[in-house]
C-alpha cells in the first residue's frame, strides 16, 4: 500500500469524480480537492514544528486519484524538501553535488568567478529535473523550455511534484487544485483558503508537457466564447462614437489566444470607421460601459478627455466579506506586472507605478460589501488589486480568479461613464442597472 496516497473523508462517496482532469490555469475547484485540501489542513495542525513557516505563508497542492489523494508544499517546507505525508520532489537536493557546490561558491568573493559558477551549477541542476507525462515519455527540463532558459525554481511547485509522483506510481489522476495558507507576501496577493491556478511563466511550460495524455477539460474562460460575444450590447451610438456593454469574458482588444475581441468586433460593425476605434479598455473578466470611436476626429478627441482625467468612470463591484456601510476612503499603491506569472499585477515599491482609487461602502448584500470605486488611474487590474491586497481593502472581488476566488464571474461592472460628445460637445452620461442576485 502506497502511503502517500492518503484517504479521503466518508463523505467523498457521495460525490461524482470528474470526468476530465482540472484545466490548471483556470478552474473552480472540484468539491474532492475542497475535502482533500481540509485533510491537509488537518494532518498540518498535528506538526507544531511546521506551524510557524505555514503562517508565513505557504502554496500547498492536492491531486485526486483513484484510491484517495497525493499532497505537495511548493518549494521546500521546514528546510527540508522531503516530508513525511507530502510527495517527494521531482529531485531532491539533498546530498548531492549541488549542496558541496553551492557552499564553496558562497565562500567564494563577489566577481565573475563566482557569478560563472553560479550559472554552470543552475544549469546543471536543471539537468537533473527530468519529468514524466501521461503517456509514461520523458522530458528534460531544459528541452521543455528550449529554446530559453527555464526561470528558477522551476519544476518545485506543487502541481510538476503532484502528477510526477502519480505517473512514477502508475496513479490515475482525477482533479487537482492549489491553495494558499497563512499570510499573504509583501508584493503579492495570496489570501488564506483561497484555490489559484498554476503560474504562467514556470508552470505553464511544464504542465503542458506533463498533461498530455490526459482529458483535460478545456479552458472555462474560451469554450463559452460565442456566447459571450453574443451578450455584448449597443447602448449608444452615432456617426461619431459608440458606447456598449462589453459583457465579463470578452477582451477588449487582440490577445494571444486569437480570440475575436470588442475591437475585431466594432470593425466588422462598423466598417467606415476609420483610425483607432478603441480609447480605453476593460479587463476581459469585467463587465459594462466602454466608449469607442468611429472617426479619427472623436478618437483624438476623446483620448485627450482620458489623459486629462476629464472622464469620469464610476465601477459597481461585489466583494467577499462585509464592510461598514458608508465607510470611504482612498487606495494608494504602486503596481506592475508580475513578471514571473503574468496577466497578475504586484505591489512593489521600486518598479511600480502610482494607482489611485476612491472607494466608497454602499450596502452589505448577504454577507457582501457593495462598493462604488472611482478609479483616478488607469492600471492594469488596479480596482482588483486595491480592494484584494493587504495594503488595500484586503477584500477581494467575488469571483476574482486572479485575486479571490472563482466564481460565475467577476462581480466589477463599469456602470457609470459621462464625458463631452467629442462632436456637439455635449454632456453625456451613461449608466448600467446592476444586480449580484
Amino acid at each position: 500500500m502506497n502511503n502517500l496516497i492518503h484517504p479521503l473523508p466518508a463523505e467523498a462517496r457521495n460525490v461524482r469524480p470528474p470526468e476530465q482532469m482540472t484545466y490548471p490555469f483556470c478552474y473552480e475547484p472540484h468539491p474532492l480537492c475542497l475535502m482533500a485540501a481540509e485533510e491537509v489542513r488537518r494532518e498540518i495542525a498535528l506538526h507544531a514544528d511546521w506551524q510557524e513557516e505555514i503562517a508565513e505563508g505557504k502554496m500547498l497542492g492536492v491531486l485526486v486519484v483513484e484510491g484517495g489523494f497525493l499532497a505537495a508544499f511548493s518549494g521546500t517546507l521546514c528546510r527540508r524538501s522531503t516530508l513525511p505525508y507530502f510527495v517527494p520532489p521531482v529531485f531532491d537536493l539533498h546530498g548531492t553535488y549541488f549542496e558541496e557546490e553551492e557552499r564553496r561558491i558562497s565562500a567564494l568573493p563577489m566577481g565573475d568567478e563566482r557569478k560563472r559558477r553560479s550559472q554552470e551549477l543552475q544549469q546543471w541542476l536543471f539537468g537533473q529535473f527530468t519529468l514524466l507525462n501521461a503517456h509514461g515519455q520523458k522530458k528534460a527540463l531544459l528541452d521543455i523550455f528550449s529554446p530559453k532558459i527555464p526561470p528558477s525554481g522551476a519544476g518545485e511547485c506543487c502541481a510538476p511534484k503532484l502528477l510526477h509522483y502519480a505517473y512514477s506510481h502508475r496513479l490515475h489522476p482525477l482533479c487537482m487544485g492549489e491553495f494558499w495558507m497563512g499570510r499573504s507576501p509583501k508584493g503579492e496577493i495570496r489570501q488564506e483558503g483561497h484555490f489559484y491556478p498554476a503560474c504562467q511563466h514556470k508552470c505553464k511550460p511544464i504542465l503542458t508537457w506533463m498533461m498530455q495524455g490526459l482529458d483535460v477539460e478545456p479552458n472555462p474562460m474560451m469554450k463559452d466564447y460565442a456566447n459571450v460575444v453574443q451578450r455584448l450590447r449597443i447602448v449608444y451610438e452615432d456617426k461619431h462614437i459608440v458606447v456598449v456593454d462589453k459583457p465579463s469574458g470578452l477582451l477588449s482588444v487582440p490577445g494571444k489566444d486569437e480570440l475575436p475581441s470588442l475591437q475585431d468586433i466594432l470593425r466588422q460593425r462598423y466598417p467606415a470607421a476609420e483610425g483607432p476605434v478603441i480609447v480605453h479598455r476593460l479587463d476581459m473578466d469585467t463587465s459594462g460601459l466602454m466608449v469607442a470611436a468611429l472617426t479619427p476626429e472623436a478618437y483624438q478627441h476623446l483620448q485627450q478627455q482620458f489623459i486629462r482625467h476629464d472622464i469620469e468612470k464610476r465601477y459597481s463591484a461585489l466583494l467577499e466579506r462585509p464592510l461598514p456601510v458608508g465607510q470611504e476612503g482612498v487606495v494608494d499603491l504602486p503596481i506592475c506586472p508580475n513578471p514571473y506569472d503574468r496577466p497578475r499585477q504586484i505591489v512593489h515599491e521600486t518598479y511600480g507605478r502610482r494607482s489611485i482609487t476612491r472607494y466608497k461602502v454602499v450596502e452589505n448584500c448577504e454577507g457582501h460589501a457593495l462598493m462604488h470605486l472611482w478609479p483616478e488611474t488607469g492600471r492594469t487590474h488596479q480596482l482588483r488589486v486595491h480592494m484584494a491586497h493587504p495594503l488595500g481593502l484586503g477584500n477581494p472581488i467575488v469571483g476574482d480568479r486572479l485575486y479571490g476566488q472563482p466564481a460565475r464571474r467577476l462581480m466589477l461592472d463599469a456602470d457609470v461613464l459621462a464625458f463631452t460628445h467629442p462632436a456637439t460637445g455635449e454632456p453625456m452620461r451613461l449608466t448600467k442597472q446592476v444586480s449580484y442576485d
